[in-house]
């Protein structure tokens, strides 16, 4: 039986809230680290590059302020990102044309320095190497609005495969690949589930919940019905009520990362999968 495990996006404090719940997991005798396959996003591009290292560290690389690495705060007016992201999102264009349009918009937004980016990018990993379980990190090609895959075949640094699943659109610097530039898998999918396809059995750890942040044409739960369709056994996490809080109203805040991982590893202890 085959098992993969899906990391989906949510800023730091979904970073910190999925290492929390892995723990939690752990601490209950589920360790869902020794899944077949990972795909991470965003967010989850950050912890399926880390796994690997053990929960206990990862975790305190979240908890503790003296084992935290440094991040730049992000310098962005969420009203104003939001009213941006809006009126891109209500050009009435098809899926591809709208990554395009959230892709431009990203290539032309004043950032950090990518150089700078990916230099925090790099201190949040343990290992430049890509991890020994078959990974695979989700980005889109900021000017066709086609997704792409990196795996440890692709031949590209895990940091730059992170780095480009990261690159929040307007928040942070496209990432340069191979001459293409980059923008956060979460233009396509929040949890990008379907690159689970084959697998046996998938858990699915969902820091934004169902709701999808991007129009896209692989929805999580049109997703959730494909794959069980095809025979997988599937569960899926969202922050209950308490991580939620802890979370807070800007995940993309540094300091949002001790109370998530914290509230993340309670919510895992409490964890009852329903595989169905």
């Amino acid at each position: 039986m085959t098992e993969a495990l899906v990391l989906g996006g949510g800023g730091l404090g979904g970073i910190a809230w999925m290492t929390g719940v892995l723990t939690g997991l752990a601490d209950s005798g589920r360790d869902a680290t020794t899944a077949d396959l990972v795909i991470g996003t965003s967010a989850g591009a950050t912890l399926a590059a880390q796994l690997g290292t053990a929960l206990t560290e990862l975790y305190e690389r979240q908890a503790n302020p003296a084992a935290q690495n440094p991040e730049i705060a992000a310098e962005v007016d969420l009203d104003t990102y939001a009213a941006t992201m809006t009126e891109i999102l209500s050009a009435g264009k098809g899926y591809t044309e709208l990554r395009q349009a959230i892709g431009a918009f990203a290539l032309h937004a004043a950032t950090v320095s990518e150089k700078d980016r990916l230099a925090v990018v790099e201190s949040r990993l343990p290992s430049p190497r890509w991890p020994a379980t078959e990974t695979r990190i989700v980005a889109v090609d900021a000017e066709t609005g086609q997704p792409r895959v990196f795996d440890a075949a692709s031949g590209v640094r895990l940091a730059d495969a992170v780095a480009a699943s990261c690159a929040v659109p307007g928040v942070w610097p496209p990432v340069t690949i191979e001459g293409r530039r980059y923008v956060d898998g979460g233009v396509r999918s929040n949890e990008n589930a379907d690159y689970a396809a084959g697998a046996d059995r998938v858990l699915i750890l969902a820091p934004l919940g169902r709701t999808a942040l991007m129009p896209t044409e692989k929805p999580l739960d049109a997703v959730l019905a494909e794959l069980r369709s095809a025979g997988a056994v599937v569960a899926v996490v969202e922050p209950d009520a308490a991580s939620v809080a802890a979370v807070g109203a800007n995940p993309l805040d540094p300091a949002t990362r001790g109370p998530a991982v914290e509230a993340g590893r309670a919510q895992g202890k409490r964890l009852e999968i329903d595989w169905s």
